[in-house]
């Protein structure tokens, strides 16, 4: 999954005690007084994990939401705070039970606007005078005010039935499902409802039900599984929405990844695409090979946007409108680019092309004719500014990432969140300089420094070494808590998922470094073949071949650790990674030459040609692999794909796996990880598999989460201490 997406899907959240309120239900930040200076998993759930955030109209204050979690009741809540720009007067404005999300400024920076158990709400900067503005039987999902705030775009499910038939009404009781056609399931739910955006005037008796601007149209926006309101903007003059949507369904959908921005005009009502000229007409697609070499991605018809398009966002004076592009069709880890699209010409400039590497998020500058990107570069994602001539330059620098931006609306100066390996999301505000890499950032918020105080994290080291094919790559040294540079640690390899997510400066509350480093453990973690933030030429080499440079990379990696650090115990090394990187494991597991003492894979690919099929975006596979495992005129990539997959190696396993997966998770299905599981068992091998039947791709409820920790660490304990 590209890291934007992951971003996007990353916010949920913890606390582990709630004291006295538990009896209100109401779960928020707790003074906890940790046993040790070590993260243990319940510490990581006490972290109060910083969601949405956005400046006042003059950017003299700063609204933003903080989610906590109870472990011993299971379940997450949201409150809001507010603070000066500088961070002072921070004031918690919310302590109902229920969470309260989504808060922005309205009434020219009088109000509050919130969600609140599906509806909208507003309040006045102090959290007093609560007016409930909806009453919407359908329920509110997301929201955007107009400029002018006499309109509001609401987000809201309404019923689909294009590939799983609605029941007939006098069998209330069934719960069999019909299906007629691919994308029938997302993610992790069966796709009975899909998103629209309706718009609904907004009056001193508050907000309508609205008029849905896609009557009738079978297709979401926001585009699922992760996609919210920033796939949608209101122009300045608040007469037109600029929204994103992928109008297929399908075999057409779950193929593609085309997606693209539409005008809406709230007078007129007519809808005009902008990314494709009138009267288009897709060239044919065969769904059972990779778009690569088709007609769709032709050199003619890139000309047409064929790829992913998406969260449009206007200038300041209404000009241009700006959106990030990938440029093929069925490629969701293509370089994102950051288009901007002139409004009265109808010209598109790819205004981050000197930059070869993605754009994860943007923001227009006060002046119309500068932006504020983030970017990934050696593994650390930072701030760029480009003009509409696209001359770029770097005004960050450091070992973190920042994962949002926004202009901090005094017209100078911006708002951003950043993250690193050794700190969970925080709000900074950057000062822009003219100089490279001299912008200074000065961090407003402090949620979890009660517990970073308490804690003894592991060192970060970066080290660079020569791989088989004679190119240099990055890998990142997580050491263990207490290191003593005279002892050997144990040592895991860390491999990525994605397969094209950069290993960057993340903060991750399952894949957390820090916890691992107060386990005792030396983390090595490559940024191997297929990652971006190296140049395309790197980020690529992976498509078609899984199992070729990518996996030599890995074994590169930590032969150097092993020859090179003196702490590395070779005699103590283990291999673990999700995803992709569950993958990995599973191919390993099977090519290791007796590294490794033992394994663990998450949510991993074992049998490609099951997967090939089992997945619900087609596109994905059909990209990876070439084509499908039928087709009798296979690339050679196809073949050696195929050929490679890690269940045909399942002979040469000798090593203990541990298998984790979830059985919600529709993009690579549960039968993965319990057919690595019975092969292993089958095989004689020590093997235990911790399957999750609510979770999906991710482990996403509390006591999971420390059930996935311990069952972790309790694995790699067992056969490397």
């Amino acid at each position: 999954m590209n890291k934007t997406l992951m971003i996007a899907a990353a916010i949920a959240i913890s606390c582990n005690s709630v004291k006295a309120q538990e009896t209100m239900h109401f779960i928020g930040k707790s003074d906890i007084t940790l046993a040790s200076d070590l993260m243990t998993p319940e510490a990581l759930w006490a972290m109060g994990r910083i969601g949405g955030h956005q400046a006042s109209p003059d950017g003299k204050k700063i609204v933003y939401q903080v989610s906590y979690y109870s472990v011993k009741e299971d379940k997450s809540h949201t409150v809001i705070y507010v603070m000066d720009a500088d961070g002072k007067n921070n004031k918690l404005l919310t302590t109902s039970a229920k969470s309260e999300t989504d808060a922005v400024w309205t009434d020219n920076g009088q109000k509050i606007a919130y969600l609140c158990d599906g509806q909208i709400w507003k309040m006045n900067p102090d959290g007093t005078n609560r007016k409930q503005l909806t009453n919407d039987k359908t329920g509110i999902d997301g929201f955007i005010f107009s400029p002018d705030e006499k309109k509001v775009v609401l987000i809201k499910q309404i019923p689909y039935h294009e590939t799983i038939k609605e029941n007939p009404a006098d069998l209330p009781k069934a719960t069999g499902r019909l299906i007629t056609d691919m994308n029938y399931r997302h993610w992790d739910e069966y796709v009975e409802s899909i998103p629209h955006p309706f718009i609904a005037e907004v009056t001193e008796n508050g907000i309508g039900e609205g008029e849905d601007i896609m009557l009738n149209e079978p297709y979401e926006c926001p585009v699922k599984p992760f996609g919210g309101t920033e796939q949608l903007a209101w122009s300045p003059d608040s007469k037109t929405i600029a929204y994103t949507s992928r109008k297929k369904t399908g075999i057409e959908y779950a193929i593609s990844t085309d997606t693209d921005i539409y005008l809406y005009n709230t007078e007129t009502k007519e809808t005009v695409n902008i990314c494709k000229p009138a009267g288009y007409v897709e060239p044919k697609i065969d769904p059972t090979k990779s778009m690569k070499h088709q007609a769709v991605n032709s050199t003619e018809n890139l000309k047409n946007n064929p790829g992913y398009d998406n969260n449009p966002q206007y200038s300041p004076d209404g000009r241009y409108i700006a959106w990030l592009s990938m440029p093929r069709n069925g490629y969701e880890s293509d370089r994102n680019r950051l288009c901007v699209y002139d409004v009265k010409s109808g010209t598109k400039t790819y205004v981050t092309e000197t930059l070869d590497t993605n754009v994860d998020a943007f923001c227009w500058g006060a002046d119309s004719e500068n932006l504020y990107f983030l970017s990934v570069w050696h593994g650390c994602e930072n701030v760029y500014q480009t003009n509409l001539s696209g001359e770029v330059k770097q005004l960050t620098d450091g070992w973190y990432d920042y994962g949002s931006i926004q202009l901090l609306n005094d017209g100078k100066k911006l708002l951003a969140e950043r993250h690193s390996m050794s700190q969970a999301s925080e709000l900074y505000v950057i000062n822009p300089s003219k100089k490279e890499k001299e912008s200074k950032a000065e961090q407003i918020t402090f949620e979890n420094k009660h517990l970073y105080d308490q804690m003894t994290f592991g060192k970060i080291q970066q080290r660079w070494v020569k791989t088989t094919d004679g190119k240099d790559m990055l890998y990142w040294i997580v050491l263990p808590s207490h290191f003593d540079e005279n002892k050997k640690y144990p040592t895991l390899l860390f491999c990525e998922g994605g397969p094209q997510s950069p290993v960057s400066q993340f903060w991750s509350y399952r894949w957390n470094m820090q916890i691992m480093a107060a386990n005792g453990y030396v983390v090595i973690a490559p940024n191997r073949r297929g990652l971006p933030g190296f140049g395309s030429e790197w980020n690529e080499e992976i498509s078609g071949d899984w199992t070729g440079q990518c996996m030599k990379d890995y074994l590169t990696a930590i032969d150097d650790a092993c020859e090179n650090l003196p702490f590395v115990d070779k005699d103590r090394l283990g291999a673990v990674g999700a995803s992709f990187g569950g993958f990995s494991v599973y191919y390993l597991a099977g090519h290791h030459d007796k590294r490794f003492k033992c394994f663990i894979a998450h949510d991993g690919a074992f049998n490609l040609e099951s997967m090939y099929t089992d997945t619900e975006e087609a596109w994905f596979s059909n990209w990876e692999y070439d084509d499908a495992f039928w087709n009798k005129d296979q690339t050679e990539n196809a073949k050696r794909t195929y050929a490679n997959s890690p269940h045909k190696f399942v002979d040469k396993w000798d090593t203990p796996i541990l298998c984790i997966h979830g059985e919600k998770d529709y993009r690579i299905n549960a039968n993965q990880g319990m057919g690595a599981f019975n092969a292993a068992r089958m095989r004689g091998i020590p093997a235990e598999l911790l399957l999750f039947p609510d979770e999906n791709h991710w482990v996403l409820k509390p006591q999971n989460g420390i059930l996935w920790q311990r069952t972790f660490f309790n694995w790699l304990d067992k056969w490397l201490k």
